[in-house]
C-alpha cells in the first residue's frame, strides 16, 4: 500500500453525524483529527453547521489556520437546524447536489462515526471509485471498533464474491488520525481493469444531449 508514490491531499471531506449519542466516547478522537488536519495545513470540506462532533471539528480546524467549506442543504439552513457554518458556506438544494459539491472540492474522504447518512456517503464514494468514476481515496476512522461490523460485512461480501478482492481494498481504516491520513496519502488502489473500459465521458455527453432535447419540446 505504501510506496514511493503518494497522493497529494490538500482538501479532505469529513463525513459524520451530529447525533449526541455516545458523543463523549468519540470526542477525543474527533478533536485529535482536527488537530492533525490543522497541523498539516489540510483544508476541511464538510456538511455545514456547528453542532456537536462535526461542528467541533470545523471550528478547531478553522482556528488552527486551515480553510473550511461547509456545503449546506437550503432546507436545513432555513430551519436553523444545523446552526451557523464557520467560514465559507455553499447552499445546495438536494442531497445529491450536496454530495457532488463536497466531492468536487475534496481530494480524499474520512468518515467519523455516523449512521444512515454517513453510510450513504461512504458507499457513494466507494462505488464511484470501483466504477472508475474517480480515484479519490476514502478512509474510516475506526475508533473503539465502531466500523468493525461494517468492515466484516465487506469481507463477507468479498468471500461470497459480491465484491472483488480489488474493490475491497478501496476502503481503508485506522484507529489513529495520523495513521489514517498517512494511509490516504500513500494509498494506491489497484482497480479492476474490466471497469476501466467504461467510457463515462460518452455517457455524460449523451445524458446532456437528452436533457437538451427535452428542453426543446
Amino acid at each position: 500500500m505504501a510506496g514511493s508514490s503518494s497522493h497529494h491531499i490538500r482538501n479532505i471531506c469529513v463525513f459524520g453525524e451530529s447525533s449526541p449519542r455516545k458523543e463523549k466516547e468519540f470526542l477525543e478522537s474527533s478533536n485529535h483529527l482536527d488537530q492533525v488536519l490543522a497541523a498539516r495545513k489540510i483544508h476541511l470540506v464538510y456538511g455545514g453547521g456547528n453542532l456537536r462532533l462535526m461542528g467541533g471539528v470545523s471550528i478547531a480546524v478553522f482556528l488552527g489556520g486551515s480553510q473550511v467549506l461547509g456545503v449546506v442543504l437550503k432546507a436545513l439552513a432555513k430551519g436553523d437546524i444545523i446552526r451557523k457554518t464557520i467560514r465559507k458556506k455553499l447552499q445546495v438544494s438536494t442531497m445529491f447536489e450536496r454530495l457532488n459539491t463536497m466531492f468536487n472540492h475534496a481530494n480524499a474522504f474520512i468518515a467519523l462515526l455516523g449512521a444512515l447518512g454517513t453510510l450513504e456517503e461512504i458507499f457513494h464514494i466507494f462505488s464511484w471509485t470501483q466504477l472508475h468514476i474517480h480515484h479519490k481515496h476514502i478512509g474510516l476512522l475506526n475508533v473503539n471498533g465502531f466500523y468493525d461490523n461494517l468492515l466484516s460485512f465487506l469481507d463477507h461480501a468479498m468471500e461470497q464474491e459480491f465484491i472483488t478482492f480489488l474493490a475491497r481494498q478501496i476502503i481503508i481504516s485506522a484507529v489513529i488520525a495520523e495513521q489514517l491520513i498517512d494511509q490516504l496519502h500513500f494509498f494506491i488502489p489497484v482497480l479492476d481493469p474490466s471497469m476501466s473500459r467504461i467510457n463515462w465521458s460518452f455517457i455524460e455527453s449523451h445524458k446532456n444531449l437528452r436533457m437538451d432535447l427535452s428542453l426543446r419540446l
